[in-house]
C-alpha cells in the first residue's frame, strides 16, 4: 500500500513538473514582449543574456506607436470586424445547422458533403475568388471587405448541425402537434436549446477573426481601414525593426482579447469543452 501511494505521488510530481515547464515555456515569449516594450532600442538588441529587465522603464514607445500608427482606427476596425463576423456566422450557421440536422429535403447529403469539402481544403484557395468578388463590388478598403469571408462558416454549420442532432425529438414533435410551424419550432423551441453551441461558435469566430492576417492585408491597404494583425505586420521593417516599438504595439494589440477573455472566461472554457477543439 505504501509503495502504491509512493508511486502515485511520484507520478503526480512528474506530471506537475512537466506542466510547470510547459507553462514557463509558453509564458517566456509574453514576458519577453512585455519587458522589451519598456526598453530602449540599444537594450533590446544587446547580446548580454543576463540583462533581462530594462534599466529604466520607458513609456515613450507606447506613445510613439499610438500616434504614428493610428491605433484608434486599428482598434475600431478590429472590434467591428469581430462583432459583424460573429453575428453573421452565428445567424447563418444556426439556420443551416437546423436545416441539415433536423429537416429532410432533396440534395441534403450532397450539399452537406460540399460543406465538408470546403473544410478539407486550405482556406488560401478561396482568397483569389473572394478578392475578385469584393473588387468587382467596389468594396475594397471597407468594413464589408473585412467581414465578407466570415458571412458563412462551414465549421459553424457542422458544429450547429451536431448540436441540433443531439437534441431529443420529443419537444419538437410536441410543438408540431400543438400547431407550430417550422419557423416557430426553430425560433422558440430548438434555437434556445443550442445556446451553448452558439456561444462556442461565437468564441471561435472571434478568435479566428482576431488572428486573421492575410485577408486584411490584401483587401485593406489603407492605414485607416486595416486591422491590428495587418497593422503589426506592416510595422516590421525590411532590413531593421524597432523592437521596443514593435513589442509595445504587440502588447497593445493583445489587450482587446485579454479583456474579452477575462470577461467571458467561463464561456471560453465551456466553448472548448463543448466543441472538442482548440483555439
Amino acid at each position: 500500500m505504501d509503495s502504491f501511494i509512493l508511486r502515485q505521488r511520484i507520478t503526480q510530481g512528474v506530471i506537475h513538473l512537466i506542466l510547470i515547464v510547459a507553462s514557463i515555456t509558453m509564458i517566456v515569449p509574453f514576458a519577453w514582449m512585455f519587458l522589451t516594450a519598456f526598453k530602449t532600442l540599444s537594450e533590446s538588441t544587446a547580446i548580454n543574456p543576463f540583462v533581462i529587465f530594462p534599466s529604466s522603464w520607458k513609456f515613450d514607445n507606447f506613445l510613439t506607436v499610438w500616434k504614428s500608427y493610428n491605433f484608434l482606427y486599428l482598434y475600431r476596425n478590429t472590434l467591428l470586424m469581430i462583432f459583424f463576423r460573429v453575428v453573421c456566422a452565428v445567424l447563418t450557421a444556426t439556420m443551416a445547422g437546423y436545416a441539415f440536422g433536423r429537416l429532410n429535403f432533396p440534395g441534403k447529403n450532397l450539399l452537406f458533403s460540399l460543406i465538408l469539402v470546403q473544410m478539407m481544403v486550405p482556406s488560401q484557395i478561396f482568397i483569389i475568388p473572394q478578392y475578385m468578388m469584393v473588387a468587382n463590388m467596389k468594396a475594397l478598403n471597407t468594413m464589408f471587405a473585412l467581414v465578407f469571408p466570415g458571412l458563412v462558416t462551414a465549421f459553424g454549420t457542422l458544429l450547429l448541425k451536431q448540436a441540433y442532432q443531439s437534441l431529443p425529438k420529443d419537444m419538437e414533435e410536441a410543438a408540431n402537434i400543438d400547431g407550430c410551424n417550422i419557423g416557430q419550432r426553430f425560433l422558440l423551441i430548438m434555437a434556445p436549446l443550442t445556446r451553448s453551441a452558439m456561444v462556442s461558435l461565437g468564441i471561435f469566430t472571434a478568435v479566428f477573426a482576431f488572428k486573421d492576417l492575410m485577408w486584411p492585408m490584401i483587401v485593406c491597404s489603407n492605414a485607416t481601414s486595416t486591422t491590428l494583425s495587418a497593422g503589426l505586420a506592416k510595422m516590421q521593417g525590411q532590413y531593421a525593426s524597432n523592437y521596443p516599438e514593435l513589442m509595445a504595439a504587440a502588447l497593445m494589440a493583445c489587450l482587446p482579447m485579454i479583456v474579452i477573455y477575462l470577461i467571458y472566461q467561463k464561456q471560453f472554457i465551456e466553448g472548448i469543452a463543448t466543441s472538442g477543439g482548440k483555439l
